[in-house]
């Protein structure tokens, strides 16, 4: 079986899988956050090497601010509850995405479980957490606008591998896979660059239904695709 080496998820239907069974919608975002650890496992023991998951997008500010405090408070939660596994896995996490408009408190936690895992070589978590493509894609853009000013680099220097390295994922690997569940069919501005050439898989169910049985699955689609990246 073609394994992809990396993989991008947009976790999509937690509050829809909630509403269809008359729940608030935080118990669907707390039970999408099982989802992550039993996936997480499928991928390693599947030999996927990293995994980068849309926890938080830009746009997720407008949602009410109960939801937003229980989605991060569920974030420290996950991390006090499974870092331990992390290491013993010698699972490297680590946050893409906006760190000033978070609350201190959740970003010092993130940074404590960055630091503890960062010798981990076995497998990435990538959580993207107030992230959105465009802004990552500017920010690349004035990085390398702010080593041409100051004579690190020149104009000349300045091509498709220097502006990969100057976004959130760096040098590492593009998604080879990009996952979004609930059945839509958008990328909603997640990684706009470096999803140029992965393989789309759009299934039905909603991310608390997602397990490792539904990642085997679309592992196995992408292994029946022909990926030519603009050859024949």
């Amino acid at each position: 079986m073609k394994i992809p080496k990396h993989i991008a998820i947009i976790m999509d239907g937690n509050g829809r899988w909630a509403k269809d069974r008359g729940l608030p919608r935080f118990e669907g975002h707390r039970e999408g956050m099982e989802r992550v650890r039993e996936v997480i496992r499928q991928a390693q023991r599947l030999g996927v090497k990293a995994i980068t998951l849309f926890a938080f997008s830009t746009e997720n500010w407008d949602r009410p601010r109960s939801e937003i405090k229980f989605l991060f408070s569920s974030l420290e939660k996950f991390i006090d509850k499974y870092l331990k596994e992390l290491q013993e896995n010698d699972i490297k996490l680590q946050m893409i995405g906006r760190r000033d408009r978070i609350d201190k408190k959740v970003i010092k936690r993130i940074e404590e479980a960055e630091r503890s895992t960062k010798e981990n070589k076995s497998f990435l978590i990538n959580v993207a957490l107030d992230y959105g493509g465009r802004w990552d894609i500017v920010e690349g853009a004035k990085k390398l606008l702010a080593n041409c000013r100051s004579g690190v680099i020149s104009e000349d220097d300045i091509d498709e591998a220097s502006f990969s390295k100057s976004l959130a994922l760096a040098d590492i690997p593009d998604p080879d896979l990009l996952i979004r569940t609930s059945g839509e069919q958008r990328i909603s501005n997640f990684l706009l660059w470096n999803l140029a050439y992965a393989e789309l898989y759009f299934p039905e169910v909603f991310w608390p239904e997602f397990n490792g049985s539904e990642l085997k699955k679309a592992i196995n689609a992408y292994g029946q695709r022909q990926r030519r990246f603009g050859g024949v």
